[in-house]
């Protein structure tokens, strides 16, 4: 197990139970520009990585109650099918365009998380509580939820059509899409998001398997990593200002992203 495996492996877990997401933004470049992996198997590795580790970090949410699933089924099933369909897009689409898609979404990603103070007032600790409250009640959970049946699905097929692409889970398109379209605290759009995650991350790896070569013993040893990390960011999630992570976050993402772009265009790839 080498020091780098352990490093990447570590901090996509922190990410994943920190925030919910982000995990498998920082696993592809790892494994590409650390570990030497190839674009294509980067991405399905990726997609199993993340899922393994989202899913233990999800259940941790899932015994603080912080796992609407309802929501999961609904978000989860169409978006495990788009991240499948995704997957097969991308085992043929040309893996420079896939890095230049990726890129493009790490720089939106890093946008919104920059830029939260349009949404900073509907996650105050005042709405936060008002929040919650349809989730108390049976009857008015069941009817908030099917005014939002139909964007929740389009969503999660949107979304999973992008994961299955370039390998990102889309936790941090699924958690603010939660929030405003199913009236969900962050904790639980955090916690839903993770099952999410799992579901569609283990839809895209399927979509992959088969169709590009994987190293299997490094999976195992990083997704081993990741998920230690995970639930030491779990444990921890409630006791770290989500603003300077986010932040911090961001701006790695970009730091990332242009030196994926810079090295893919030295070497003649974009």
């Amino acid at each position: 197990m080498s020091a780098l495996t352990v490093l990447a492996g570590a901090f996509t877990g922190l990410l994943l139970g920190l925030l919910g997401s982000g995990g498998s933004i920082v696993t592809m470049p790892a494994l590409m520009y650390l570990l030497d992996i190839d674009p294509k198997p980067a991405i399905a590795m990726s997609l199993g990585i993340v899922g393994a580790t989202a899913l233990v970090s999800a259940l941790q949410h899932w015994w603080r109650g912080n796992v609407n699933m309802p929501i999961v089924l609904i978000f989860g099933l169409f978006g495990a099918a788009g991240t499948f369909i995704g997957a097969k897009i991308g085992a043929i689409m040309p893996a420079e365009l896939q890095l230049a898609l990726f890129t493009a979404i790490m720089y939106v990603a890093a946008y919104k998380m920059l830029m939260p103070n349009r949404s900073a007032h509907s996650i105050s600790p005042t709405n936060m509580s008002h929040m919650r409250q349809p989730n108390v009640g049976q009857g008015s959970m069941a009817a908030a939820i099917p005014l939002r049946h139909g964007p929740i699905a389009v969503h999660g097929v949107t979304v999973g059509i992008l994961t299955g692409i370039v390998g990102v889970g889309g936790g941090f398109l699924i958690v603010p899409a939660l929030v405003l379209l199913s009236n969900l605290s962050m904790k639980e759009a955090v916690g839903t998001s993770l099952l999410i995650i799992a579901m569609k991350s283990f839809a895209g790896f399927a979509g992959y398997a088969g169709s590009v070569p994987m190293n299997f013993e490094l999976l195992g040893t990083f997704t081993a990593v990741a998920i230690v990390g995970g639930v030491a960011g779990g444990f921890v999630s409630h006791k770290v200002p989500g603003m300077i992570l986010r932040k911090g976050f961001a701006v790695f993402l970009v730091v990332v992203a242009t030196y994926i772009l810079f090295r893919e265009f030295t070497t003649g790839l974009i």
